[in-house]
């Protein structure tokens, strides 16, 4: 039994879902040490309180948006400058924790603290995101905005951290790498057992992924599809016709997403790939200023599998149009190429001087009673 340390970054839903998904392959045969912030922290804690799993929490890292609901990465930057102020300081004091306890491995989901320390450590880790695809895949083929955001944005990411032993990049899409990134795993997205498992079914029910952020035409637009529709990232609240507001709760959502005739959703890679898997089409909605987003959306329609439209046009019209052509979208779906937990448990046990020689699916161990850890 190997000690693995693993950073999960907190903006957003997606980091915390491939976290699950690792966490949940790997803690029957290794020890797992976690650390987390904002919303990965907040849907982790509760499922590993009291468990084998130790949970820590680290300092918020999150997005700011500016006039029009758009993402200002100025705003962003000056809001985390007290993160990154302390960063040295958070570095050095996991950079200690690992002396301590001597992991055999440290994965980060980009997350910067326990990839900087591992390096000061002298362990060895492994990058396991979606966000360093903008470094490794060769995107000369996007629109010329977005491959300016790309080559804006990829010294950003490579200052993250560096030193990795290997970058692992998951992705519903697939894109050439370039060819200096030859120690780049591309593989499909990281699912949860949740979803490999679940029942899938085709009900007449839409499930919506929204952010607090989004304007209130979003809600009037899936309001007006004349089909139940449920919503999750707006908090649970009194229903509003057919719109039903769901809390976030990773059994129910994937209930929900496994029976639903179609995802409306912000164009995050994770919960885009998690919806293609049990083979739901998605109208994604990139946030604006998001450019992260607007290319995921850039593959999702041109793999044919679904549609992409600006959030802020969105209308009742544009959903019934995407709802009208789901059959075709549908035929494009390539589900055998979108599971990537294989590929990245494949990866990781490489790296581990004693690899695992149990399957890796086999079912979790029963928790022992731990107390809930946290950095400050």
């Amino acid at each position: 039994m190997a000690t693995i340390f693993f950073g999960v970054q907190g903006e957003g839903r997606g980091h915390a879902a491939r976290a699950l998904a690792l966490v949940e392959a790997l803690r029957p045969h290794h020890r797992l040490v976690l650390y987390a912030n904002g919303q990965a922290f907040e849907m982790l804690e509760p499922l590993y309180v009291g468990s084998d799993v130790e949970l820590y929490r680290l300092p918020d890292v999150a997005f700011r948006y500016g006039p029009g609901r758009r993402l200002s990465y100025v705003r962003t930057g000056l809001g985390n400058a007290h993160y990154l102020w302390r960063l040295r300081q958070l570095v050095r004091m996991v950079e200690l924790h690992m002396e301590r306890e001597q992991p055999d491995l440290v994965l980060t989901d980009f997350e910067p603290v326990t990839a900087r320390a591992a390096r000061a450590a002298g362990v060895p880790f492994l990058s396991v995101d979606h966000q360093h695809f903008l470094l490794t895949h060769d995107l000369s083929d996007l629109p010329a905005h977005l491959r300016r955001y790309a080559a804006f944005m990829a010294p950003f990411v490579h200052a993250w951290y560096q030193g990795q032993t290997e970058t692992v990049v998951s992705s519903f899409f697939s894109a050439p790498i370039k060819p200096r990134w030859r120690r780049c795993v591309p593989i499909g997205v990281l699912l949860r057992r949740e979803v490999r498992e679940a029942s899938v079914e085709d009900r007449d029910h839409l499930v919506a992924y929204v952010r607090r952020s989004a304007p209130r035409s979003v809600l009037e637009a899936l309001a007006a599809s004349r089909r139940e529709v449920r919503v999750y990232g707006l908090g649970e609240r009194p229903s509003v016709g057919r719109l039903r507001f769901r809390a976030i709760d990773p059994h129910r959502f994937v209930e929900d997403l496994a029976t639903c005739e179609a995802l409306v959703t912000t164009a995050g890679n994770q919960l885009v790939g998690e919806s293609l898997y049990l083979g739901k089409p998605v109208l994604a909605m990139p946030e604006m200023g998001n450019y992260e987003q607007q290319i995921n959306a850039t593959f999702l329609r041109r793999s044919g599998a679904g549609a992409a439209h600006d959030m802020e046009r969105l209308g009742g019209l544009d959903v019934e149009r995407f709802l009208d052509r789901g059959p075709r979208y549908r035929e494009h779906i390539e589900r055998r190429r979108l599971d990537g937990l294989p590929r990245a448990l494949e990866r990781i046990e490489a790296h581990l001087q004693t690899p695992s020689r149990v399957l890796p699916f086999a079912p979790p161990a029963a928790p022992a009673p731990a107390p809930l850890r946290e950095a400050v």
